[in-house]
C-alpha cells in the first residue's frame, strides 16, 4: 500500500469581500476568481508555472461560465498546461475543492493544486420565463424568415418579465433563512444570543485588523483593499433595534441582517501541495490539510437545513480517533447566527447525538474563547463559493506561528449538506 505525503498548505489569497451591489457591481465571478489566481500566482512564483490542477467554482454563474476554473488560471497566467475543474457544493464549494486536491496529493497522484471559489450577486444571471425562452430556441433553430415570425405566434408582453434568481430550497421552497428561522424556534435559541454572537464576530475581525493579520492575505480589486462590511463599532443596542428579515409577520422572528450573513461579492483561493513540491521551490508550509469529511441529512423531513456539519463532525472526528478536547481552534462558516448555536447546543445534546450522530454520548461543550477568534462570515460576508477557501487560509495563518496545534472547519451549506476539515500545525 503507498504511504500515504503529507498535504501541506502553502498559502492564500483573497479579494476583500464586498456588500452585493457596492464595490464589485462591475466585476464577475470569472474576473474575480481571475485576480484571486493571479494573485496567488504573483505571491508564490507561479506565473507561467504549472500547477498540477486547479479546482473552484461558484454557486451563482452564467451559462458563459461553463469551466470558470480553467478560464480563470488562464487569465491569471499560470502555465495553459495546467488543468482547471469546476466544481459546485452550494456554501461548501472550495472547502470541498480543497478535499479533493488533498486526497489526491496525499496519494500521490498530483503534487500541486488550487482550491478557489468566487460568487456575486452583483451580476446574477437573469432568465425570462420557459414559454419566451422556448420561442427564442425556435427562432434561433428556424431556417426561413416565415418560421422565425411563427415561433413568436400568440406572443404577450407578460412573457417578457424576468425570473429573478432564487436560492429557495427546491424540496421545501423555502430560502435558508426562512430554514434557520425554524432551527432557531426548535432549539430555543434567542435573538439576544444571535445578536451577541455576530458582535463577537465584528469586533473579532476588526482586531485582526488592526494587529495586520490581513496584510499579506489580501489582492485588492477593483480598487477596494478591505472587506466593507467589518463593523468595529457593531453593539448590542445597535443590533437589537433591527427587525426580523426572513419572519416579518408571526411576531417569533429572530433572524435579522445584523445577524445574517449579506449577500457578498467575493472570491478567494488556497494553494495546497506535497512537502517535497513546497520545499523543492523554497515555498513555506503553514500548516497540514490532515483530513475531512462531508455530510447529508434528511432536512426535507425535519433534520435542519443547516445541521448536517453536526454530522460531518461527528463522522471526521470519529474516524480520526479525536474528540473536542483536542481541537485548540474552531472555525465554524457563520451563514447565520442561529446557525453557529443550533449547533453547539446539538453537540450537547444526549437525544440528538444518540438519535441524528448515532453517538453513546455527547459531544460535549466548545469554549466560546476558541470559536473564530479571528472573526467570521457574520463580519467578513460570505460569497458563497469563496467561503471555504477563505476559512481555510485564515485558519494556515492562524496556525502558521503555533506548535502542535489543531483547528476544526466547518461550513454549513444549502441542501442539507455539510463540510469539515481538520488542519494541524507545521510545527
Amino acid at each position: 500500500m503507498t504511504e500515504l505525503k503529507r498535504v501541506a498548505i502553502v498559502g492564500s489569497a483573497r479579494i476583500p469581500f464586498a456588500r452585493g451591489g457596492t464595490a464589485y457591481a462591475d466585476e464577475t465571478n470569472l474576473s474575480m476568481l481571475g485576480t484571486v489566481l493571479g494573485g496567488l500566482a504573483d505571491k508564490f512564483g507561479l506565473k507561467g508555472e504549472k500547477v498540477d490542477e486547479v479546482i473552484a467554482g461558484a454557486v451563482i454563474n452564467h451559462s458563459r461560465d461553463f469551466n470558470i476554473a480553467r478560464e480563470a488560471l488562464l487569465d491569471a497566467g499560470l502555465s495553459p498546461r495546467t488543468p482547471g475543474t469546476t466544481m459546485q457544493i452550494a456554501c461548501g464549494t472550495s472547502l470541498q475543492a480543497a478535499l479533493v486536491l488533498a486526497g489526491k496529493i496525499a496519494s500521490g497522484q498530483i503534487e500541486s493544486g488550487i482550491a478557489a471559489g468566487s460568487d456575486t450577486v452583483s451580476d446574477s444571471p437573469i432568465v425570462f420565463g420557459p414559454k419566451f425562452q422556448h420561442r427564442l430556441l425556435n427562432a434561433n433553430a428556424a431556417k426561413t424568415t416565415g418560421q422565425k415570425l411563427g415561433a413568436f405566434k400568440g406572443f404577450s408582453f407578460g412573457e417578457l418579465t424576468p425570473v429573478a434568481p432564487s436560492v429557495n430550497e427546491p424540496r421545501t421552497g423555502l430560502s435558508m433563512g426562512q430554514h434557520c428561522e425554524l432551527m432557531a424556534r426548535e432549539w430555543g435559541i434567542s435573538r439576544k444570543d444571535q445578536d451577541a454572537l455576530a458582535v463577537a464576530s465584528h469586533r473579532n475581525a476588526a482586531a485582526a485588523y488592526d494587529e495586520g493579520f490581513h496584510d499579506d492575505l489580501l489582492v485588492s480589486c477593483a480598487g477596494l483593499v478591505r472587506d466593507n462590511n467589518v463593523r468595529a463599532d457593531a453593539n448590542l443596542d445597535k443590533m437589537s433595534t433591527l427587525k426580523p428579515a426572513f419572519d416579518k409577520a408571526s411576531g417569533h422572528g429572530t433572524l435579522t441582517a445584523g445577524n445574517s450573513t449579506p449577500l457578498t461579492d467575493g472570491a478567494a483561493g488556497v494553494l495546497l501541495a506535497s512537502e517535497d513540491w513546497a520545499k523543492a521551490r523554497g515555498l513555506p508550509i503553514l500548516a497540514y490539510l490532515t483530513t475531512g469529511r462531508v455530510a447529508g441529512n434528511d432536512f426535507a423531513h425535519g433534520e435542519g437545513l443547516l445541521m448536517a456539519p453536526t454530522i460531518a463532525v461527528s463522522e471526521m472526528l470519529d474516524k480520526a480517533g479525536l474528540g473536542f478536547d483536542d481541537i485548540d481552534y474552531f472555525e465554524l462558516h457563520e451563514a447565520f447566527a442561529a446557525q453557529v448555536l443550533c449547533t453547539l447546543k446539538a453537540w450537547k445534546d444526549p437525544a440528538y447525538c444518540k438519535d441524528v450522530l448515532g453517538r453513546d454520548s455527547v459531544m460535549g461543550e466548545i469554549d466560546p474563547a476558541r470559536i473564530n477568534v479571528k472573526g467570521s462570515s457574520l463580519a467578513y460576508g460570505h460569497p458563497f463559493a469563496a467561503t471555504g477557501a477563505r476559512i481555510l487560509g485564515l485558519t494556515a495563518k492562524m496556525l502558521s506561528n503555533q506548535a502542535n496545534k489543531k483547528a476544526l472547519i466547518s461550513v454549513c451549506t444549502a441542501g442539507g449538506m455539510g463540510v469539515a476539515a481538520l488542519v494541524e500545525s507545521a510545527q
